[in-house]
């Protein structure tokens, strides 16, 4: 059996092997199965077969723990010690006496089962060893990748799987790639209206094609480049270090997928909550997709609180708290301030509760389920539906309400 997950090398990893089709037993052991996946394997399917039915000459789908343990005195020391360590603890924590090879097959391929994570969590015993914070001799990228797991992760079992397996493949690209168009879209205008404080008081300002403007509703990309155009370098800069600072470990844990699903629906839920709440404003700043990101962690980090062994975790909580408010504040103050393009409004700060509301319901599912497929949480369906219910109800509005409520809107830039 060949090593099932990348190793760290010199402060690089060796990138896994993608094996296409995992061969897997059903819940109750009657039959194996083969299931189409991209998880990551370390053998072909057929061998694990082989193997696996060494320690189950029944061809029960199940193996004693006993036997189990005998598969891991022949096989683990091929294994990250890490990754032993929870076998061992699976194998210790069952209360069956028995272990699902689904399991071990999610196990080696970097997937968990909800009843795997059980398994571990009420077994007889906790993970015996020396905890990740205490492992010397670690280069810098092993190093960051230990903090981002103290930073995101409140089990250790997680942690460690965490630090086995991250191999900066892809990188955090997601959060850079927004944030380096964010900080050049914000220059070209610099440049361009001379002024990078409080850019929006340029006559110029609105005059994009990027901002959000309730004139132009029916162009549809507005609901979403408006994130490129920010009010000045104050409003930039609280954004961008709440983007990295939070984004960027967040994205390293769970993924662009995952991370940019948060982002884009606070973005998209931030400027419908403009278009239903303060009909006659623009909106600009990626507010919405930040405030979505922070309030979801912030969020995992309060329901986690004795798990999460961050450092200095309330000061630092704190001082996000104040980031957001003296942000929020600013936005306010900018709405209610006397226009310099009368008689259109300044930019709404509403967007700002749009994201807090999408990272408080659907960011923190996706925070909460580490490793485990969000098709299969059905509380995540249950606030996507919501969303999109949202979403749809938002886009009536903005086609009907207007003219049925006769909104005098300003005229266009």
């Amino acid at each position: 059996m060949e090593k099932s997950s990348p190793r760290m090398t010199g402060g690089t990893r060796e990138a896994p092997v993608n094996i296409s089709p995992a061969v897997a037993a059903n819940a109750e052991g009657e039959e194996i199965e083969v299931l189409e996946s991209t998880d990551v394997l370390p053998v072909p399917p057929e061998d694990w077969k082989c193997l696996f039915d060494k320690y189950d000459p029944d061809n029960s789908g199940f193996i004693s723990t006993e036997r189990f343990r005998d598969l891991l005195a022949t096989h683990g020391s091929e294994l990250d010690p890490h990754k032993l360590e929870v076998l061992l603890a699976l194998a210790d924590g069952n209360a069956d006496g028995k272990i699902c090879y689904q399991d071990f097959v999610n196990l080696m391929s970097n997937k968990r089962s909800n009843s795997f994570r059980r398994a571990i969590l009420q077994g007889g015993r906790q993970i015996k060893g020396c905890s990740l914070r205490d492992e010397v001799g670690l280069g810098l990228p092993q190093r960051l990748v230990r903090h981002v797991a103290y930073e995101t992760l409140p089990r250790e079992v997680d942690r460690k799987w965490y630090f086995d397996s991250y191999t900066y493949c892809p990188p955090p690209w997601f959060i850079l790639a927004i944030t380096i168009a964010e900080v050049a879209v914000f220059m070209y205008y610099g440049f361009q209206l001379d002024r990078l404080v409080l850019q929006v008081s340029s006559p110029h300002f609105l005059k994009s094609p990027l901002p959000y403007h309730p004139h132009l509703r029916p162009q549809a990309w507005r609901y979403l480049s408006y994130i490129f155009m920010h009010t000045g370098i104050e409003h930039l800069s609280l954004n961008m270090a709440m983007q990295l600072l939070v984004g960027v470990p967040l994205e390293m844990v769970h993924g662009a997928l995952r991370i940019g699903l948060v982002y884009v629906c606070g973005v998209l839920a931030g400027s419908l909550a403009v278009s239903v709440t303060d009909m006659t404003a623009p909106v600009v700043g990626s507010s919405g997709g930040v405030y979505a990101l922070v309030s979801a962690h912030l969020a995992n980090v309060v329901m986690n609180w004795s798990g999460m062994k961050c450092q200095f975790k309330l000061f630092r909580m704190a001082m996000a708290l104040v980031c957001m408010s003296v942000e929020f504040g600013r936005a306010v103050w900018l709405r209610f301030y006397p226009p310099a393009i009368p008689p259109c409004p300044n930019p709404s700060f509403v967007a700002h509760l749009g994201g807090v509301v999408v990272g408080l319901t659907l960011g923190v599912v996706v925070l909460q389920n580490y490793e485990q497929r969000l098709q299969e949480q059905s509380l995540f369906w249950i606030f996507f539906c919501v969303y999109t219910l949202f979403v749809l109800c938002a886009v009536f509005w903005n086609i009907f309400a207007y003219s049925l409520l006769d909104v005098r809107l300003p005229p266009p830039p």
